[in-house]
């Protein structure tokens, strides 16, 4: 009995690594040739899309993420690749509001304040890249952020009906890179799961015209 048992519980385990390959796998290959790592290699898009994160880790150093992602998005403006900015993140509550931080950011790094729009409501990448075009109205789109998560979005923009490639930010090594990579793995078995149950964005609103 106790032999049975262990067989399961392997055949379990066995089942859900083999899960796990799939949906990063074909997440990863949907996306070849649609990620850059040099402006002058993608093409121009009205919009650039920079997906939010927390500008401080917990214990308040410095988030690597964050700063590698305003770089990027003033680099791809600076080369005139893209138009106007929107940055979609997290504003859960009065003390949290990662579109603010970023526009700050982005302003003192030169791009003016008028091309840059702020999606609230961007609490998951599910969220931002359907916002993008339910609310925002577009349809392509250049994601910014690091390439596992470009390649995430790019995904579900396309299964959203959004077209849209990604310009790589900076990649994080290290302990800290390795744990957001494999929360990644988890998260692109989410991706399968919320669009086979339909998932829609916590929010929708009115429609905001970028002009």
């Amino acid at each position: 009995m106790k032999m049975k048992r262990i067989k399961v519980i392997g055949l379990l385990f066995a089942t859900l690594i083999l899960l796990i390959f799939m949906c990063n796998s074909i997440i990863t290959n949907a996306a070849e040739g649609k990620t850059f790592d040099d402006p002058q290699d993608i093409v121009e898009n009205r919009v650039g899309l920079v997906l939010g994160t927390s500008k401080k880790l917990i214990g308040g150093l410095p988030n690597p993420y964050y700063s590698y992602r305003i770089k990027a998005t003033i680099e791809l403006y600076k080369a005139d690749k893209i138009k106007f900015v929107l940055v979609s993140g997290d504003n859960g509550t009065r003390y949290y509001n990662e579109p603010n931080t970023f526009k700050k950011d982005l302003i003192a790094g030169g791009i003016p304040a008028d091309k840059i729009f702020l999606d609230f409501a961007g609490f998951r990448t599910l969220d931002s890249m359907v916002r993008a075009k339910e609310v925002f109205g577009l349809n392509s789109v250049t994601v910014i952020s690091q390439e596992f998560h470009n390649q995430r979005a790019i995904y579900l923009a396309e299964k959203k009906g959004l077209k849209a490639i990604g310009y790589n930010a900076k990649t994080v090594s290290g302990n800290q890179g390795l744990k957001v990579q494999l929360r990644e793995y988890l998260a692109r078995v989410k991706v399968f799961i919320d669009l086979l149950f339909n998932t829609q964005p916590k929010f929708f609103g009115k429609s905001i015209e970028i002009k």
